[in-house]
């Protein structure tokens, strides 16, 4: 008996229904994707790979003779994705979810033994994915770390020191908000003249553009609960709380874009932080002390 003449027992058909559900979805997400580039190698491929998807659904769908929907949600959310944290993320972000499934596939050759050639092409699509896939935004990654890291570290410990020594909210608002932005303009300059001076593709303007907005986004939110609360302590702790979400979040992007370590760069980045907003806050304490500052 041939693989499309067998019967699967209960269990291997719903499985098969999974198979085929996630197949339709994927080709959906991928057709979506394509749609959004221009005309190009990466349209072409992820265009090549959404029909692979489709042609995948199918051989599944011989073992049982139904048709399935795609998860609309799925393809709603990864469009999203897609549109906001771009495409590579996207795409990355998926395939780590399909890994489990794609493993599925090697398990089910014992039934199935063409699942191990649908494995086998599903593999060789991530790869040769993530090898043609370049994003802007990807590549001016250094200038947005480069402007994320200096603000965490700089005005987490500036806010901790202020918080201390003026221990007024507005005041500490509109001190770090002076300093965030004359920090970020200055950040911009000097991403502008080293990205100038070195031999890359990457354009000067746009690399003190990121770095720009990745700082003045960085003090909006860490200075936001000085606006929003009145116990400056309380301030302190939740703008605190908002730079470990920040590193966390946007090291979780790095990791899935770039495929690096996630744990070991959000250990480092906030230890940075919060070793210098504890060192800042000793020195605001002893500021006040020795200034005998009362505001």
């Amino acid at each position: 008996m041939t693989d499309t003449g067998m019967r699967l027992s209960d269990s291997d058909r719903e499985l098969v229904l999974a198979f085929q559900r996630n197949e339709i979805t994927e080709h959906h997400i991928y057709t979506r994707l394509a749609r959004t580039l221009k005309s190009g190698e990466n349209r072409q491929l992820i265009e090549q790979i959404a029909a692979d998807e489709l042609r995948h659904y199918q051989f599944w769908r011989e073992y049982t003779g139904q048709d399935m929907k795609p998860d609309r949600l799925k393809i709603g959310w990864f469009g999203l994705i897609n549109r906001i944290l771009g495409f590579t993320f996207g795409i990355k972000l998926m395939e780590r979810g399909e890994e489990q499934a794609h493993g599925s596939y090697t398990e089910f050759t014992e039934v199935i033994h063409e699942a191990e050639r649908i494995a086998q092409e599903e593999d060789e699509h991530e790869e040769a994915l993530i090898a043609l896939l370049d994003e802007q935004r990807l590549r001016y990654t250094g200038s947005i770390v480069l402007g994320l890291n200096d603000a965490l570290v700089e005005l987490t410990g500036a806010l901790a020191g202020l918080t201390f020594a003026l221990q007024n909210t507005q005041l500490i608002a509109m001190t770090g908000a002076i300093t965030g932005i004359a920090a970020a303009l200055s950040m911009g300059t000097s991403e502008y003249l080293s990205t100038k001076a070195e031999d890359t593709s990457r354009e000067p303007v746009r690399a003190a553009i990121y770095t720009g907005i990745a700082y003045v986004a960085t003090v909006v939110i860490l200075i936001l609960p000085y606006l929003l609360l009145k116990n400056y302590y309380a301030c302190l702790a939740c703008t605190m709380a908002a730079a470990i979400l920040i590193i966390g979040l946007f090291n979780y992007y790095i990791a899935v874009a770039k495929d690096v370590p996630f744990k070991q760069r959000f250990v480092e980045m906030s230890g940075l932080s919060l070793g210098v907003a504890a060192l800042s806050f000793g020195i605001g304490v002893l500021m006040r002390t020795v200034f005998g500052i009362d505001v």
